[in-house]
């Protein structure tokens, strides 16, 4: 018989284990400490911390994300306030309207863009086989090619929430910036790859990974763009070490994303509001606003942000040096980094191996338009494989003034059977002894 004490016992401990349940599941995800970084060599870094991998993972990949279209936050008091008006800063509202779980499956979603789709008259001919290549190695993923129009709807759907995004997205004056923009909003709301249009993938992304890294463990995936290891380094690229950005995988809310679109965001804004948002006003170069060098900043910057890693009293920071001359993957915490090789593959330069080589994942051709991180008040060389698609970017360039900082661009050089089109800012062009 169920007495009067026996129900308040049961009652009491259903209500405890509610309450375990909940808090058990209420902690912020996205601050952690991450473990190290880590090559085939075993170079390491930062060993405290707990793990973050989940061992019994199976699965890398999903197509199932759940929704996180919320508009509003719990107040204290019982009451509801939009996030607009939440007096959280844009990182944080960022944060609440796409959080990150590190331990989540990699979205299966490919995201390109071009100014039209591929069932459009405006998609040329030439970029159908690259275009081709991402749905064939991936045949479980869905793979979506945004033209232009559908961009800006798609960014006003997904940032309703936070609607300086959008009015930074729409005030983006140069469509490279918008492009550049896109991929950053995409990723960060969606998850899953994003690479350019001219892109031709050479291996699935499945085995991106080393098979000793749990996908489980990992929620950003780049490559390095350029590792030039010459004295004069910076009058040819912006960075030491410089991560490319034309292939990007990434899961749902990764702090990096996260702190990009906000950095790019504020900093449009601030233009807008000072009067310099337009071609030929502009006191940043494109490729420090959206392009390479903002990224790498930004991923180095998490790299050594005491809010996700441990860091190790007296430790030093994780710099360009731990990357250079890099010829395997390489793990810091959940962040993977590829070699040059891997989305770089026959450039014959930085060490980077053909596109035959084990480690070539993507191969680019460099067939759209005038890239974004060549835009640099810092002379840059273009690297194409072929002197049609020299001469086509030169021709798209020479009638483009992209910024005032940018001076002439340069005829094509051929060296080693690649041409090289350098942006500087005098009339002479000296091509970097390869």
């Amino acid at each position: 018989m169920l007495t009067f004490r026996k129900a308040l016992l049961i009652a009491l401990f259903l209500v405890t284990c509610i309450y375990l349940f909940q808090t058990s599941h209420s902690t912020d995800k996205s601050k952690y400490a991450h473990e190290s970084l880590e090559d085939a060599s075993g170079l390491s870094y930062n060993k405290d911390g707990p793990k973050i991998t989940k061992p019994g993972s199976k699965e890398a990949f999903s197509t199932g994300l759940s929704s996180t279209s919320q508009n509003s936050l719990a107040d204290p008091k019982g009451s509801q306030v939009t996030l607009t008006n939440s007096g959280k800063t844009l990182l944080e509202r960022l944060q609440y309207q796409y959080p990150y779980d590190p331990e989540g499956k990699f979205p299966a979603y490919i995201w390109q863009t071009w100014k039209a789709g591929p069932g459009e008259a405006g998609f040329e001919e030439k970029l159908r086989p690259m275009e081709a290549s991402w749905s064939e190695l991936h045949p479980g993923f869905v793979h979506e090619v945004i033209n232009d129009a559908t961009s800006a709807k798609l960014i006003r759907y997904l940032y309703a929430s936070v609607p300086e995004v959008v009015d930074a997205y729409n005030a983006l004056p140069v469509p490279v910036l918008k492009a550049d923009f896109f991929r950053y909003l995409i990723l960060l709301a969606r998850g899953g790859i994003y690479s350019d249009i001219d892109t031709t993938a050479l291996k699935t992304a499945t085995d991106w990974l080393p098979k000793s890294v749990p996908p489980s463990s990992v929620g950003l995936i780049v490559g390095i763009e350029a590792d030039p290891d010459r004295p004069d380094w910076h009058d040819w690229y912006s960075r030491r070490i410089q991560f490319c950005q034309w292939t990007i995988q990434a899961k749902v809310g990764h702090p990096v994303l996260r702190k990009i679109v906000a950095q790019i965001t504020e900093e449009t804004l601030r233009l807008k509001k000072v009067g310099k948002l337009e071609k030929g006003k502009m006191d940043i170069s494109i490729v420090e606003f959206t392009g390479p060098a903002r990224w790498t900043d930004c991923v180095f910057a998490y790299f050594n942000d005491p809010n996700y890693f441990k860091m190790e009293k007296g430790g030093k920071n994780i710099t360009w040096e731990a990357f250079a001359s890099q010829s395997t993957s390489k793990r810091v915490g959940d962040v993977v980094v590829l070699p040059i090789t891997s989305f770089s593959p026959g450039v014959q330069q930085m060490g980077a191996k053909e596109v035959d080589d084990p480690m070539a994942y993507v191969k680019h051709d460099f067939e759209g338009e005038t890239p974004s991180h060549l835009a640099s008040p810092n002379a840059e060389w273009l690297i194409a494989n072929n002197s049609q698609a020299a001469g086509k970017l030169l021709g798209s360039m020479s009638s483009r003034s992209l910024n005032p900082m940018t001076g002439q661009y340069c005829s094509g050089l051929q060296s080693r059977n690649l041409f090289r089109i350098r942006l500087t800012d005098t009339n002479l062009c000296h091509p970097p002894e390869v």
